[in-house]
């Protein structure tokens, strides 16, 4: 494909989904169609479901952007899927998507590199019908104190997301987060300023974006106020001196870095009040729907448009360069 073509891409926009975040992922595959529409792309918006493959076959798309949110989008699967097929996608290849959203082994390997993440436990749903809730949460309690955070080890948009105070709201946090998921997340909570970064790759250099800050109404950035519009508020770029913007921009390239992640991803941070900027999630599909980080610090830094049309360039590339399977499925 000619610099030229990839500057008119036909493009799948593959949404959508069976679990839990469908209607967001809907939502941010429709918006990111429109801005590549407007860019001068073709694009096709394909739902994830068992016509998936025909649909592709039939639209031979130069490039395939997955915009499924959630484990079945974002744990490998559909990036090896796409691979085997041939089709050049923009996002992380599947290693990285195994790596950054199974929550516990990203602490980890955010951990193994010498970087800051609030200490935590994952358990299993079976390790606790084995042993008995009260026997491990009282060990939980002891090791990581309160308040802490409760989440399902995998999926995102804060779905089964919970901040327990005490020993009460602990296990009922257990009981939302187990309804998304078979292992749970139990993280020490840290003290501070949300931050996200996004990260995007401009050829073989990964470059932040404007920090975006998250303020909401109740201080708990849960899936109702990432969707509400009423109840936060962001700033872009966050109002930070220029030590906490390194501190933040820093650490997300960091781990852009060290969990594999290409193209672009959302790092989500905690700026705690002694500028320690500690790692909480990465996201290998970040939102873009209108409450969404990544449009915001996008549009902040240059362009949403601009910078979406630049990773279908850059995807659209790779088939020429030959670092992706052949374009033919």
């Amino acid at each position: 494909m000619t610099h030229a073509e990839t500057n008119r891409a036909t493009v799948a926009v593959v949404s959508g989904g069976m679990l839990h975040e469908r209607d967001v992922s809907l939502r941010s595959g429709s918006r990111l169609a429109h801005i590549l529409r407007q860019a001068g792309h073709k694009v096709s918006i394909v739902d994830m479901s068992s016509h998936l493959l025909d649909d592709l076959e039939r639209l031979n798309p130069n490039v395939v952007w997955p915009m499924v949110h959630g484990i079945e989008g974002e744990d490998g699967s559909l990036a090896d899927l796409l691979t085997l097929c041939g089709l050049p996608f923009v996002g992380t290849e599947a290693a990285g998507c195994r790596i950054a959203t199974a929550k516990p082994v990203a602490k980890a390997v955010v951990a193994k590199n010498g970087l800051a993440t609030p200490d935590s436990v994952a358990l299993p749903q079976t390790l606790f019908k084995l042993l008995g809730a009260a026997t491990i949460l009282d060990r939980v309690e002891t090791a990581l104190g309160f308040p802490v955070v409760v989440k399902p080890a995998n999926g995102g948009s804060a779905l089964g997301l919970s901040l327990a105070r005490n020993a009460k709201e602990l296990r009922m946090a257990m009981v939302d987060a187990f309804a998304y998921g078979e292992e749970v997340l139990i993280e020490r909570f840290v003290v501070g300023r949300e931050i996200a970064v996004s990260i995007v790759d401009d050829g073989d250099v990964s470059r932040p974006l404007a920090p975006v800050e998250i303020r909401t109404d109740s201080g708990d950035y849960d899936y109702d106020a990432r969707y509400d519009t009423g109840r936060t508020e962001f700033f872009a770029p966050a109002p930070l001196s220029a030590d906490e913007t390194d501190a933040v921009t820093r650490l997300a390239l960091d781990c852009h870095r060290v969990l594999e992640l290409r193209d672009y991803s959302r790092i989500d941070l905690i700026l705690d009040d002694d500028g320690v900027a500690w790692f909480i999630d990465a996201n290998v599909t970040p939102g873009m729907t209108d409450t969404s980080l990544f449009p915001l610090a996008a549009e902040r830094d240059s362009s949403f448009a601009g910078i979406a049309s630049g990773l279908v360039s850059r995807a659209a590339e790779r088939d020429a360069g030959g670092d992706e399977a052949s374009s033919s499925m």
